[in-house]
């Protein structure tokens, strides 16, 4: 027989080694699966801490679908179905007032963050940052909330519980932020935020943002960045909110009728629902699409922008066309209208100002009406007016409508046709004919002023008073901006008689004909009508 016996002890040894192998898998596998287990049954109990820590803050009914989180490298975890409901009251508001069912306050459908595992006790545990998927935050109107801000009640600090979260950051792609309006006919306004990111965020709900945000008229993307909170739980329209934007190459084209690219810079103070906002606008090329004639256009302005539906009271705007300065005032309205559906619908804005022109000249403002850019003429600008432009389909020369008076001095027309027409006029209007040869034409500078209206595209001019040295012409008809035509009747009164405005022999043979001209203190009046094109006028006399 073989000699085993030196053999034993090894074996022996090699099958402990195997069984304290096995052992320890085995432990490894039941401590992984206990632990497995442990995270299983933590997560309902941490599910529920997120939802009552998230009730306790926003004061609010909270539901989240799901929770899960694992430990390996810290604590990572996921949720979906996230709803922040407004507060009761306001719920009971909406539905008291026909609405119905509010929409959740904050919608979100899918969060992620990381945490260290270690917990310090009486002190927060640090998540430096959350993700966030599908943000949508609907703000009720102020009316739906028993308690205004400043009142007894209105908002308080959210109660802690033994664990505390503080939060570095928070990015979310893809948001978008709703304020419901209370105001009959009028629609909500709606943001779509791009990208947000959130820092800085304290226990009473003040954070730091920086956010893009779609801008769909005009087109472009605006950013902006500030401050938001504390957060107004009981009214979170009240929220406070602080910041600047910045708004690059904004297309105005949106806008029918008008063209250009539009850049923006401002800041803006108040809370969500009520902003006030002064900022500046820059458009380098500002033309009305029909004509094509492009202008520089600058504005610095003071607005109370009303955040539940658009609507802007702008209280100045003060602005560069050109070289002109003007000021303007009033209100930018969106409007809506119900559908043959019965749906109320957005159909654009309505703006309605008061402008006045102190310092302008008249080419700024017909270069925009000119096809070749060329104005019809040129002079220093005084004018004021009001500006209705409601919203449509038309161009915006066909809904533009302006009332006013305006006075223009140093005219000289730009057509060079009727330039020497009016230093013929004048010059024989001062009994100088036989210097009508040797004075330039464009020497002769022109006064007018008249009320005015514009509607439909069409310019009336009811009283035009019409000065140059030596003759006065009143007139009233109407002007044509896109056909460019002229329609004017009136009578010209003249310092010279007949027989001076002729001059020479044949001046003579007219001076028995002087007391038949003579009228109203004039030395000679005289019919007069004007017509043709802005291209090709046509003078005539009605003796």
């Amino acid at each position: 027989m073989e000699d085993r016996g030196p053999k034993q002890p090894f074996l022996r040894r090699h099958r402990w080694i195997t069984w304290m192998a096995a052992a320890l898998l085995v432990a490894i596998a039941a401590a992984g699966i206990a632990v497995s287990v442990a995270v299983r049954r933590a997560e309902p109990f941490l599910r529920v801490l997120i939802v009552d820590q998230l009730a306790q803050r926003f004061h609010a009914r909270v539901e989240l679908d799901s929770f899960h989180f694992s430990i390996s490298n810290g604590l990572w975890a996921e949720g979906k179905g996230l709803r922040i409901w407004p507060p009761a009251e306001a719920a009971g508001m909406a539905v008291s007032a026909g609405i119905g069912a509010p929409r959740p306050l904050i919608a979100l459908a899918e969060f992620r963050f990381h945490a260290p595992l270690r917990y310090v006790p009486g002190k927060p545990i640090s998540i430096d940052r959350i993700e966030l998927r599908g943000l949508d935050i609907d703000m009720p109107p102020g009316s739906h909330f028993t308690h205004q801000p400043g009142e007894p009640g209105a908002s308080k600090p959210a109660a802690t519980g033994p664990l505390r979260f503080e939060i570095g950051s928070m990015t979310c792609a893809g948001a978008e932020l709703t304020l419901e309006t209370s105001k009959p006919g009028k629609l909500p306004l709606t943001f779509a935020i791009q990208t947000l990111n959130v820092t800085h965020i304290d226990e009473g709900g003040r954070m730091n943002f920086d956010a893009v945000l779609s801008i769909p008229k005009p087109k472009g993307l605006l950013s902006t960045h500030g401050a938001l909170g504390p957060w107004e739980s009981q009214d979170p329209g009240s929220t406070p909110v602080s910041g600047s934007y910045r708004l690059a190459n904004a297309d105005l084209s949106v806008f029918k009728g008008v063209a250009g690219t539009l850049s923006s810079t401002g800041g803006y103070l108040g809370t969500l629902r009520e902003l006030v906002v002064d900022g500046e606008t820059d458009t380098p090329n500002f033309s009305l699409t029909h004509f094509g004639a492009a202008e520089a256009l600058h504005t610095g302005f003071h607005a109370f922008v009303d955040g539940t539906n658009g609507d802007t009271r702008l209280e100045p705007v003060h602005a560069t066309l050109g070289q002109s300065k003007f000021v303007a005032s009033g209100q930018v309205a969106r409007v809506a209208a119900v559908d043959d559906a019965g749906v109320l619908r957005p159909v654009g804005h309505k703006i309605d100002l008061d402008v006045r022109v102190d310092a302008g000249r008249i080419e700024d403002f017909l270069r925009l009406t000119s096809r070749g850019g060329d104005p019809l003429l040129t002079g220093a600008l005084q004018l004021q007016t009001t500006l209705d432009l409601p919203p449509g389909h038309d161009s915006v020369e066909h809904r533009l409508n302006l009332k006013g008076r305006f006075e223009l001095s140093g005219a000289r027309f730009s057509n060079a046709k009727v330039q020497q027409r009016i230093a013929e006029l004048s010059l024989r209007g001062q009994g100088k004919a036989n210097e009508l040869k040797s004075t330039p034409a464009e020497d002769v500078r022109s006064t007018m002023k008249s009320d005015f209206t514009l509607a439909g595209g069409v310019l009336q001019l009811p009283a035009l008073v019409y000065m140059v040295p030596g003759a006065e012409i009143d007139l009233q008809g109407a002007y044509a901006l896109e056909a460019g035509t002229l329609d004017f009747d009136g009578a010209a009164n003249l310092q010279a008689t007949v027989s001076q405005i002729v001059g020479g022999w044949k001046g003579k043979l007219l001076k028995p004909a002087d007391s038949f001209f003579k009228k109203g203190g004039a030395g000679t009046r005289i019919g007069v009508h004007i017509s043709g094109t802005r291209e090709d006028p046509h003078f005539g006399v009605d003796l």
